[in-house]
């Protein structure tokens, strides 16, 4: 380690990362200045460590809500690599910059009203997935692992149902966006052929429409107003000594014997 990187000051702030005895601590360059952080700490956590604090783009730090995308390269190494901050381990000679937003298209329509099938909106609202070229960049770069280009092939074929499957576990952090040469949304798209999929193609359920029903003419509001007199050892008793529906029962077979709270 040169004198330079020894002399440097290391700070702790943000959640205030407890170091282990004897970490070691290794070089990060976060926005073109390095910083000594502790080994095993996540991207974020370093990020803090060195002195940030997270005005946007932390959400809910557990790889669910797609707002902390970063994009990083290793010293020497040409390949632009990308993922979650809050995932992914920071290793030496990082050098990172976050990406808390990128500019998607987003389409504004009323799923309420439509007036064309599925294949039809897609191809109204988001044209240029008929742009997509099989690279792969999106699927290379998505941090949840999920086939984007398979997602933008079923679109192009119409299959919109499929789209919304294998788009389900996207976290619209928009990092494919951000590499795709054809400029394509995938994320907004995918919102939208999931929406569709979910109004037009999935068949409704008449005793969730009819549970709603009663829901919104205040059934439950008397039992709601009961449990919320309760303390919290009363619940659970409530909780670990109610009926529980048997695992191998089939659908509509079970009932619990006491029904005055359904």
């Amino acid at each position: 380690m040169s004198k330079k990187k020894a002399a440097q000051t290391v700070v702790a702030c943000g959640d205030k990362t407890i170091l282990p005895e004897g970490a070691k601590m290794i070089p990060l360059i976060i926005m073109g200045k390095e910083y000594m952080i502790p080994e095993t700490l996540t991207v974020m956590k370093a990020i803090e460590f060195s002195g940030y604090k997270y005005v946007r783009g932390c959400g809910c730090r557990g790889g669910i809500c797609g707002a902390c995308g970063f994009f990083y390269r290793f010293e020497g190494d040409y390949k632009l690599k990308t993922g979650l901050a809050c995932q992914t381990v920071a290793e030496p000679n990082m050098i990172i910059t976050q990406l808390p937003f990128f500019p998607m298209k987003r389409s504004r329509f009323d799923i309420r009203s439509l007036e064309a099938n599925p294949e039809e909106m897609i191809r109204i609202h988001y044209p240029e997935v008929f742009k997509c070229v099989g690279c792969g960049t999106c699927t290379r770069t998505c941090p949840m692992e999920i086939d984007v280009m398979g997602y933008v092939a079923h679109m192009k074929q119409g299959n919109i149902k499929k789209a919304a499957k294998k788009s389900f576990d996207c976290i619209l952090c928009g990092l494919c966006a951000s590499r795709c040469p054809a400029q394509i949304s995938q994320p907004t798209a995918a919102l939208m052929a999931r929406r569709l999929s979910a109004k037009v193609l999935t068949p409704t359920a008449d005793h969730l429409k009819s549970r709603a029903e009663e829901v919104k003419e205040g059934k439950y509001e008397s039992i709601l107003k009961e449990l919320a007199t309760l303390d919290e050892e009363a619940l659970k008793t409530l909780y670990l000594e109610r009926e529980r529906e048997p695992d191998l029962s089939k659908t509509g077979e079970w009932m619990p014997e006491d029904q005055s709270r359904l």
